[in-house]
């Protein structure tokens, strides 16, 4: 399965598919039999780097929209 990153608006990055994620030291998070996480994009989650749903008590807003060809 492909990986698929949607931005969700004023919320977290939905990440599905079989991913691996890692700190900055290389140690890696333990995701067994998770095909679907959510990370934080407003850096207010208690449990970095995943969404806790911290954005929605700090009013978090963010749209993003990809741009189109032309």
């Amino acid at each position: 399965m492909s990986v698929k990153i949607t931005v969700i608006n004023n919320g977290p990055l939905k990440v599905e598919g079989d991913v691996q994620i890692s700190d900055a030291s290389g140690a890696t998070f333990d995701l067994s039999g998770k095909t679907t996480v959510f990370l934080c994009r407003c850096g207010y989650s208690q449990r970095k780097p995943f969404c806790d749903g911290a954005h929605r008590a700090h009013n978090f807003v963010s749209e993003v929209k990809a741009e189109t060809a032309k």
